[in-house]
């Protein structure tokens, strides 16, 4: 398990039209610099540099740092019959050998001189689907089951490509990031299994929570 890319975005008109800029497009840099955000969104990317363009739903601490598996942009580069290159997902880390959907929620683990923790999973956006040119994307990434992975940064440090991904003992729970994904796109089993497991910030247990009763 390493890095093959670290990437930064470059700043553009958010191409799903609202008003501001997006940072979804991340290009590759010969490294990167991740430190802890402020605890909620719209305090910041935890990549220096970085660019938050929708600071309602994107930054902070649960949110600091993206990772997807480079195996997962071949499988979509097969599907959608076009390259992709590392960063056009709008990950910062593109990995090699790493599943995120078997991930464990709060799994530790050394990167570079950085240690990060799986944390949440993405929910596919409006700007997502603009940004590929693919109509009825949200509904096709979430039936995949595979988002990658959102990291909050536990020790600062700097992630360069090549880094190996040195994985801390697991956590005690079962949740896994495909159920938490599955839970954020409406699945109420999943939201039950996200509850009972108890290991998410609270932010988002009283968001789950919230959703099944209104179901």
């Amino acid at each position: 398990m390493k890095i093959l890319s670290t990437n930064v975005a470059v700043p553009q008109a958010d191409p799903g039209g609202a008003d501001r800029v997006s940072g979804i497009d991340k290009q590759p840099r010969e490294r990167i610099r991740v430190s802890a955000p402020g605890p909620s969104y719209g305090d910041g990317s935890g990549v220096e540099s970085d660019v938050i363009g929708d600071t309602k739903h994107h930054g902070g601490a649960e949110k600091a740092v993206y990772a997807f598996a480079r195996e997962e942009l071949d499988y979509w580069q097969k599907q959608l019959g076009r390259e992709l290159r590392p960063g056009v997902f709008g990950e910062n880390l593109t990995t090699t050998g790493v599943d995120w959907s078997a991930q464990l929620i709060n799994q530790r683990m050394r990167i570079g001189s950085a240690v990060l923790e799986v944390s949440i999973s993405r929910q596919p956006c409006r700007t997502f689907a603009a940004w590929l040119e693919q109509r009825g994307w949200v509904k096709r990434f979430a039936e995949h089951g595979d988002c990658g992975a959102y990291l909050r940064v536990i020790e600062a440090g700097e992630i360069r490509p090549g880094d190996s991904i040195e994985l801390f003992d697991a956590p005690t729970h079962a949740l896994t990031m495909r159920t938490l994904f599955a839970a954020n796109m409406g699945d109420r089993e999943a939201m039950a299994a996200v509850l009972e497991a108890d290991c998410v910030a609270p932010m988002y247990r009283e968001r789950f929570e919230k959703m099944l009763r209104s179901q």
